[in-house]
């Protein structure tokens, strides 16, 4: 599947909103969203207000790349929210949070999103017991995700956890540091995803 190669932090200044594509780097006033607070692009500074398609159109992108997926694949979830009970906006959000690789990510065994992709793709989990190597495998609640016994010492996956251990785990998750393991007490609510989502509004852009 294509995936986009570019300068990653281009996207975030696109989507005015740090959308934590680089880890720890986000953080510092390294992130070029502080330097730059604009779009980029020759006419990035002069853009005007944007039509109601294009605040739907960059609601969507903005999701998208949250969670680093390609349009086919993303259009795919809304689909079977859409057919799911409930508000399909609410489920879209929860669907994308049910991943593998974002669960790794929420419990801190990896840095960003992208990152536990790879780390996913090149064997580093289990889930009860089994190896995943899916990125968009979807987890339920009571499932045991854990580090494979060959890949605790990979550094990448110790740093990311010191780090995110610092700043807390979401409460529905529940990590055992030494076993280096995590299991989904519970799935994740609207409420738990506190990144400025206006889901309404890829449902009216898929709704056209």
């Amino acid at each position: 599947m294509a995936r986009y190669r570019g300068a990653v932090c281009r996207l975030c200044r696109r989507e005015r909103i740090k959308l934590n594509l680089k880890g720890e780097r986000c953080l510092t006033d390294k992130c070029a969203l502080e330097r730059r607070a604009y779009p980029p692009g020759q006419h990035g500074q002069g853009r005007g207000k944007a039509s109601e398609y294009g605040r739907q159109l960059r609601e969507k992108q903005k999701v998208r790349r949250i969670y680093g997926i390609q349009e086919k694949q993303f259009r795919a979830y809304f689909k079977e929210a859409d057919r799911l009970k409930g508000v399909t906006g609410e489920n879209l959000l929860l669907l994308l949070e049910r991943r593998l690789d974002n669960m790794i990510y929420r419990m801190g065994y990896a840095a960003s999103r992208s990152e536990a992709r790879q780390l996913v793709r090149h064997g580093h989990f289990t889930v009860n017991g089994r190896r995943v190597d899916i990125p968009s495998y979807s987890t339920r609640q009571g499932d045991i995700i854990a580090v494979r016994e060959k890949s605790k010492k990979v550094p990448a996956i110790v740093g990311a956890y010191e780090a995110a251990s610092a700043k807390g785990i979401p409460g529905w998750l529940e990590v055992d540091a030494k076993a280096f393991s995590g299991t989904i007490k519970e799935m994740p609510k609207r409420e738990d995803i506190t990144m400025p989502i206006e889901e309404h509004l890829i449902v009216e852009l898929y709704s056209k």
